[in-house]
């Protein structure tokens, strides 16, 4: 169950700014180091967090989401206060342990027994009690006997494992975890998921970064979008998840639209240009679940087009055809019986889009308007796009279902 909204607020952010300054540009010879050496570097600054303000509850699982750069790791680093902020506050109630950052607080030259030991001290425990909890460190981590080996000899997989099984062992009161857990195997993981249920049932606040979005929609009780240092968005999972798709999928294209499709010779039609575009007509490359497709098409005839039908056929990843519909053209309401070479056909409008999110690829077959099974005479590769959303479904396509179920019982005699 999720907390209620009358449970106490445990991490509070206000107003949050974090810079970091990057050299540009540094001397590559001695001549110029020796040259200006009183100068200062040039830098350029980095604005990571730009005024981010959010509150989570205590016994709330909390997603941070958003592209590479966007911030998310910045924060994490900043509640578990290994960066301090430029400006703004922060304010944590309970034990906290953070899983932020591979072999962030381990010392690689000594054993895992030793780092055991002294991250348990790091994380509130006493030393006897963190000594205690080796066995159980070490039995989660599935690293019983390589405790005696140095952690410089480890694979990073294996740190993972002992990092988490030394956060989850220390029983703190808010988890900070970040994405870090993806360098695990799949049965590690698994275990992961397995101790995110028994926190959330014993009531532990965890804030997890990560760009999973079926663990956000799965997990968490709310969710934060960061773009660009700022904060987009907090609330409902699902539309934190919709709109991190968004920001990947939905943008405009700024390609060359008719370098998308695959070469074909100019045999009959050249392809003069294609696009997809969103309902405002901005062009974009992806498509939104349950948002109808805008598709436009510029043809030009290369010879002589006899009442020429253009077929579409739309196929998903695995080169299965999903969706197919043609067109035939149209000339003040009439159908030309030729178009001459040099003339333009304009495709363009919508369709209804049933497709689950996934990868498309649309083919256009341009046929002859006579006895069925006549050659076509093109076969153009068009475009590829992706359309993304937050409700997969077991086939290509989602439909609309009108169908009762019901219990037809014999009467009992």
């Amino acid at each position: 169950m999720p907390p209620s909204t009358a449970a106490p607020v445990v991490i509070e952010v206000r107003d949050l700014h974090k810079t970091f300054r990057l050299p540009t540009r540094e001397p590559t010879t001695l001549r110029a180091r020796l040259g200006r050496p009183l100068r200062a570097a040039p830098s350029r600054e980095l604005r990571a967090l730009r005024g981010v303000s959010f509150e989570v509850r205590g016994g709330e699982f909390f997603g941070v989401v958003g592209r590479n750069g966007s911030g998310k790791s910045t924060l994490l680093k900043v509640l578990a206060s290994i960066y301090r902020a430029d400006a703004g506050r922060v304010r944590m109630a309970g034990r906290l342990a953070p899983f932020i950052e591979l072999g962030v607080g381990f010392n690689v030259e000594l054993t895992a027994r030793e780092n055991v030991a002294l991250n348990g001290v790091m994380l509130g425990l006493g030393r006897r009690e963190a000594g205690r909890r080796l066995a159980s460190v070490l039995e989660f981590a599935e690293l019983s006997e390589f405790v005696d080996l140095k952690l410089k000899n480890y694979s990073s997989g294996m740190l993972v494992r002992l990092a988490f099984a030394v956060m989850v062992e220390s029983d703190a009161d808010i988890m900070l975890v970040d994405e870090v857990l993806a360098v695990g195997d799949a049965s590690f993981a698994q275990k992961c998921l397995d101790v995110f249920r028994e926190k959330r049932r014993a009531g532990k606040t965890l804030v997890l970064v990560t760009h999973d979005m079926a663990t956000v929609q799965g997990f968490c009780d709310r969710a934060m979008l960061i773009h660009d240092g700022e904060l987009r968005y907090v609330g409902d999972p699902e539309e934190t998840a919709l709109r991190y798709y968004r920001l990947n999928f939905a943008g405009s294209s700024g390609h060359d639209s008719s370098a998308r499709g695959a070469a074909v010779p100019d045999v009959n039609v050249r392809l003069v240009d294609m696009w997809l575009q969103d309902e405002a007509g901005r062009r974009v490359d992806n498509v939104e679940q349950g948002k109808p497709i805008e598709l436009g098409l510029i043809f030009e005839a290369r010879r002589d087009l006899r009442r020429p039908v253009f077929n579409f056929h739309v196929r998903d990843a695995d080169g299965a055809w999903v969706l197919g519909f043609s067109k035939r053209v149209s000339e003040n309401g009439r159908e030309p019986e030729r178009i001459a070479p040099g003339e333009r056909i304009r495709i363009a409008g919508s369709l209804a889009n049933p497709l689950v999110p996934g990868r498309y690829f649309v083919d256009c077959w341009v046929s002859r308007d006579r006895t069925e099974g006549d050659v076509a005479l093109q076969v153009v590769t068009l475009m590829d796009f992706y359309v993304f959303g937050t409700k997969p479904g077991a086939g290509s396509v989602l439909v609309d279902v009108e169908l009762d179920a019901a219990v037809e019982r014999e009467p009992i005699a």
